[in-house]
């Protein structure tokens, strides 16, 4: 590939116009973007009307712009012919002549100034396929397939039953996951590659074949390696043996740490430069995703006239956020159960994607994610296993009965300090054993889970120094993935007390037992076992006050608290507003919710149960449409009847124990939250007037890395009384794209509507986040106002993205 640019002085239609007459307008490229062009991988040439269209909304700008201004240019922009002309490329002239801004052919084009290309020229397109090779290429050495994996595919059976030769065994990658192993047989026999037998199973990338002989083998590797299917290209990889030793490796070989902190060998001022680099490329596709969005004929949104003069941004960066904690600051941790490379039952991290084939685990050796405590209590929980008469989950043949181990932390208020001292901070522990009791006799079930706390007991206290263990529970699942629904059965199991031998008087079917507690803003907040909450509670603080402090709350404001999990957010912000609406599909934290407003003394928030697609519209109706409210009245008064649920601080002389009293198990809180819909309402609900009750409305949006529902986006969007919006992002990539439905201008009506929108195979999500905007009812659009990244995750390439959007 070229890498070196093309200098001006090279370019003689440039140059020509840079020694032109005083008469020439020079052309400044304030209201201009260059990336208005479709991109080589998304219609490049259905839209290009329509691209034209934007870049003469644009050029009326400028020109308007420079009539406008006394300030002569005299140098061109650095931008200066680097993108190529859509009028030049469609007819092979242009109406701009020499003055135009944009390159006419490969020629002229020159690097841009972060040392790229045009995506739609080809040296574009040459630097993009240069670099899905590499990346392909790296994702070949880091792929592990062993020999157990091969035979636990249902396919052919060896004939005769005969141990299968693995050296005559090769493994494809990059298969359609849709295949099974009669799709993988057709592939094989269309390209004439003779083989003994051929396995693949649906989900996953990646199919297993075994040849007679060395010769057929080699025939039927440079027949296959290289073949494109689907728009891939197809990888030979080796079948390793269940042995397999890593010090003896034919190629390398991952470890847990490079797994899960693939950024732990940077600096952590390189990782928190590379990161907010990266969150500043979202902000870049969001400012080019909302210029192919926004609607034919009419202007472009100023935010996005004016993303060139911030280098491209949708909005300014702001900064990024470090954690305080860089080593140790998980206060959950999920150690898989599974084989190791040599078959070892181990308790740790997955060295790969399930669906790339690779299911090894590896103990959490030198994580530095992860915390002292968690690693101990995964070492003492494989020792068992390694003892156990019951098997560990094997994903390939959905059978086994140990699958996951979940260590949850909670820490002391106040104190934090990063894994040297982790004993000093942290007060109680959680354990979460998840199995599958399917086929399992209950009598020797019952006898492996007293075996199983007593065996966490005895490790705990051998430890030195001994380790805290408030809380151990089973869950059973039995899915294909660990990742169970919130209903899934818990068990609480009794912990054995120190060396005298006796037992800890404890239930084992009451949930409400089943808790922790950790604190935030000096807020103590009670966790179940399965409820969301920070991993990084320190970190969690500065995201959460950022987030208040660009919300502008005020004592006259209502705070929607959407995905609120606990309630932390809604909870630490409570006492800044009038008034908190939290909601939540999970049953089990929104009763931590409500726990924790009582524990904490706080009156005027409360919590729906419920998906937020569901409720949101009719929330913001019920609290904000000016026609159905009453002249306000104090907020105290509103509260009175929560008030006389809630206890005072100085009427709680045990806040736990009266928390514990008034709330019912958790296995029935979703009937009463039911029942009681219409109860909690009346005491919260605004009368009939003419006056709204709250001047400012606020939402603060955290939702899970999926995004927004689109129905939450569209109740979000629509009600203009909803001036402002927080989103908090896991996942910068969907806040990009729930942020073009929400900034993009609405469409007129005749325009409405995806009708050039055919359910496109493999369609971004930004992509289907602009056809979706096309639908979006009339409603004045926010626009993006400022963004943050904040660390919560050091040492791994994920980060925290908080955006500020208003209207």
């Amino acid at each position: 590939m070229e890498t070196s640019s093309i200098e001006i002085n090279e370019l003689p239609v440039a140059t020509k116009i840079l020694t032109a007459p005083a008469s020439v307008e020079p052309i400044t490229m304030e209201t201009s973007s260059i990336d208005e062009l479709p991109s080589s991988d998304s219609n490049a040439t259905d839209n290009i009307e329509a691209v034209g269209e934007k870049r003469k909304r644009a050029d009326e700008d400028e020109k308007t712009n420079l009539e406008s201004s006394d300030t002569k240019i005299t140098t061109p922009s650095p931008w200066w012919k680097t993108s190529l002309c859509s009028y030049f490329r469609r007819e092979a002239s242009c109406s701009h002549g020499n003055e135009c801004k944009y390159a006419h052919g490969e020629a002229e084009l020159r690097m841009k100034p972060d040392n790229t290309w045009d995506p739609t020229s080809e040296r574009g397109k040459k630097a993009k396929a240069l670099k899905m090779s590499e990346h392909e290429e790296k994702e070949e050495d880091e792929v592990l397939f062993t020999e157990q994996m091969m035979e636990s595919i249902d396919g052919d059976e060896v004939s005769g039953g005969s141990v299968i030769d693995l050296s005559l065994s090769k493994c494809l990658v990059h298969l359609p996951n849709k295949w099974q192993s009669d799709e993988l047989k057709k592939f094989l026999g269309e390209q004439g590659v003779q083989y003994k037998s051929a396995k693949k199973r649906r989900g996953m990338i990646v199919g297993f074949v075994t040849f007679e002989n060395a010769e057929q083998l080699q025939i039927g590797v440079e027949i296959l390696d290289g073949k494109t299917v689907n728009s891939s290209n197809v990888k030979i990889a080796d079948v390793l043996p269940r042995t397999f030793d890593k010090n003896d490796a034919r190629k390398s070989v991952k470890s847990a740490r490079d797994a899960v902190t693939p950024l732990a060998y940077l600096s952590y001022a390189d990782q928190l430069e590379q990161k907010k680099t990266s969150i500043g490329q979202m902000l870049k596709k969001l400012a080019r995703n909302a210029r192919k969005a926004c609607p034919n004929g009419n202007s472009l949104p100023q935010w996005v006239l004016t993303s060139r003069d911030r280098g491209g941004l949708a909005c300014n960066l702001e900064g990024i956020i470090e954690s305080p904690i860089t080593n140790g600051y998980r206060n959950k941790c999920e150690f898989s159960v599974g084989l190791s490379l040599q078959g070892k039952p181990t308790v740790g991290f997955s060295l790969g994607s399930f669906c790339a084939g690779v299911t090894a685990v590896e103990e959490p050796v030198d994580c530095p994610n992860v915390s002292k405590i968690a690693v101990q209590y995964a070492s003492i929980f494989q020792k068992f296993i390694e003892k156990s008469k019951f098997q560990v989950w094997n994903r390939f043949q959905h059978s086994g009965f140990w699958r996951q181990l979940t260590v949850r932390e909670g820490r002391k208020p106040g104190v934090f300090s990063n894994d040297e001292d982790a004993l000093t901070r942290i007060a109680e522990v959680m354990l979460m054993v998840q199995v599958c009791l399917t086929g399992s006799d209950e009598a020797e079930v019952a006898t492996e889970f007293e075996e199983l706390a007593k065996a966490f007991a005895e490790g705990a206290r051998a430890s030195s120094p001994s380790l805290p263990l408030t809380v151990l529970v089973v869950q059973n699942h039995s899915g294909i993935s660990n990742v169970a629904p919130p209903d899934a059965p818990l068990q609480v199991l009794p912990i054995p007390m120190s060396d005298n031998g006796t037992n800890q008087e404890q239930t084992t079917n009451v949930l409400t037992e089943a808790r922790i507690h950790d604190h935030i803003n000096n807020l103590r907040f009670s966790i179940s076992p399965t409820a969301f909450f920070q991993v990084n509670t320190v970190t969690a603080e500065k995201l959460y006050s950022i987030a208040g402090d660009w919300a502008d709350l005020g004592p006259d404001t209502l705070l929607f608290d959407v995905c609120c999990g606990t309630g932390t957010i809604g909870l630490t912000l409570a006492h800044r507003v009038g008034m908190v609406i939290g909601i939540e599909m999970n049953a089990s934290a929104v009763a931590d919710a409500e726990r924790n407003a009582m524990i904490n003394g706080i009156s005027n928030c409360k919590f729906i149960c419920s998906k937020a697609e569901d409720v949101m519209s009719s929330l913001l109706k019920q609290y904000l449409d000016v026609a159905q409210m009453e002249e306000a009245k104090p907020l105290c008064n509103a509260n009175d009847d929560l008030n006389k649920q809630i206890p005072s601080t100085e009427e709680m002389t045990n806040s736990e124990h009266v928390a514990d009293q008034n709330l019912p198990p958790s296995n029935t809180r979703v009937e009463e939250l039911q029942d009681n819909e219409q109860k909690d309402s009346s005491s919260l609900e605004p009368e009939k007037s003419t006056k709204p009750q709250f001047k400012n409305v606020v939402a603060i949006v955290d939702p899970p890395r999926s995004g927004l529902h689109p129905a939450v986006i569209k109740a979000l969007r629509t009600h203009p009384r909803l001036k402002r919006l927080v989103y908090i992002s896991c996942n910068p990539e969907t806040l990009v794209a729930n942020a073009i439905e929400l900034c993009t201008p609405s469409f007129d009506e005749p325009d409405r509507g995806n009708k050039n929108y055919r359910g496109r195979k493999k369609i971004g999500i930004a992509a289907l986040a602009r056809h979706r905007a096309k639908s979006m009812p009339t409603s004045e659009a926010f626009r993006p106002v400022k963004a943050m990244a904040v660390d919560l995750f050091p040492h791994t390439d994920h980060c925290e993205m908080v955006m500020l959007l208003e209207r």
